[in-house]
């Protein structure tokens, strides 16, 4: 006589029957939600995609303007003095190069740095208009580069003396002193100090001179500023020679002033 083993009907803990039925609800929201969900993978694909080719093209752009602005510097920087012609022809290929940066590349890091140049290289063959633009248009687009920003409004403030316009270099020469973090304060003020001093206005001259001397020690200008100071503060102070002291003088009917006959 045989004897089977009976097995009692498995039956499901309380956990296990919950996890199946969020299984089974998570599987039947697939369903009905399968097209949306497609559609919002789909698009997170192409925003991936866009995204990875924006910083693919940004690195190009990058490239290709750092690359303009290798070429252009070697072009600036090495014209040979001896000569002339060779000279020229380098400072107008540099020109080129800094004009498609800017046209070609105005968002990468590069373009700030060509604007500049470019204007430093338009005033080098006496183009003082163009070069006035191109520093006046660095303000517009590059202002918050504070690093260049000044060195530019103190070129700019040059090139409005090559056209004589004093009162424009004041100004750009003063923007320098507002901008936050500027290294070239003490340029900007050595500028209009000499720049007060052509107008014969000492005061002025000695206010800046004496500015920078206080506020920037240690400038290789300050020692030159003490110099003008020194200088200006003589023009002010009457003539030794002309001078004369009391006893020099004769009072009128004094025994001096009488003449013997």
């Amino acid at each position: 006589m045989t004897y089977r083993i009976k097995v009692p009907p498995r039956t499901l803990s309380l956990d296990e029957a919950h996890l199946s039925g969020n299984v089974e609800r998570m599987l039947e929201m697939l369903r009905l939600y399968r097209g949306p969900l497609l559609v919002g993978v789909a698009i997170l694909v192409l925003a991936s995609g866009i995204v990875g080719g924006v910083v693919w093209y940004d690195a190009q752009t990058t490239e290709k303007a750092q690359n303009l602005e290798h070429e252009a510097t070697l072009h600036y920087f090495t014209r040979p003095d001896d000569d002339p012609k060779k000279s020229d022809l380098n400072l107008k290929e540099a020109i080129t190069l800094y004009k498609k940066i800017v046209e070609e590349y105005p968002r990468t890091q590069t373009a700030p740095l060509a604007l500049y140049q470019l204007g430093n290289a338009l005033v080098q063959t006496n183009e003082v208009d163009a070069a006035i633009d191109a520093y006046q248009r660095f303000v517009l687009m590059y202002g918050s580069n504070t690093s260049l920003l000044g060195l530019v409004q103190q070129r700019l403030g040059y090139a409005y003396l090559l056209k004589g316009d004093r009162d424009r270099a004041a100004k750009a020469y003063s923007s320098v002193l507002e901008i936050p973090g500027s290294l070239n304060r003490d340029q900007a003020l050595f500028e209009l100090a000499r720049l007060e001093e052509s107008l014969s206005r000492p005061e002025g001259a000695l206010a800046h001179y004496q500015d920078l001397m206080k506020n920037y020690p240690n400038s290789p200008l300050a020692n030159e500023a003490a110099v003008r100071v020194k200088v200006l503060e003589v023009k002010k102070s009457p003539d030794p020679a002309a001078a004369t002291t009391p006893s020099q003088v004769s009072p009128a009917g004094s025994p001096a002033a009488i003449k013997k006959p």
